[in-house]
């Protein structure tokens, strides 16, 4: 039986699996080859996306990259019982490329002047996390 308590402390923190694209970056594996070989990985995208920002990327592409890792990240999400909100935290090292996707989702969308994207993104962010919110945004 749920008690009263349990329904007012919210939905757990979802905690995704290991994602196989983290081997690959770690072992030098360039970003994009990863995104080839892993398209559907929010850690890939995340890698991808980074990299742009290092290479001083056009912020649209950077934008594009993030989207894309963003969407795949709720798919992943909802797969592993995310209802749409509640904490996807940081300390769980499987759930930073989501994070890092969608905190990049949010500089993107200043950059290129769509406030109101970044004002979603930063919020989403910081509800998701408040560590990676002050750890990537703050």
């Amino acid at each position: 039986m749920t008690s009263f308590g349990d329904l007012m402390a919210g939905p757990p923190p979802t905690h995704l699996p290991p994602d196989p694209a983290a081997d690959a970056l770690a072992s030098g594996t360039a970003p994009i080859d990863v995104v080839r070989d892993f398209p559907a990985s929010p850690v890939a995208w995340a890698a991808l996306a980074s990299q742009a920002v290092a290479d001083d990327v056009d912020a649209v592409t950077v934008y594009a990259y993030a989207r894309v890792g963003y969407h795949r990240s709720l798919d992943l999400l909802r797969r592993n019982g995310w209802k749409g909100h509640g904490p996807v935290p940081w300390e769980h090292e499987p759930n930073r490329g989501f994070l890092v996707c969608l905190s990049l989702l949010a500089k993107a969308a200043r950059a290129i002047g769509e406030d109101d994207e970044w004002e979603r993104c930063s919020q989403f962010l910081r509800e998701s996390s408040p560590t990676a919110y002050d750890e990537l945004l703050g």
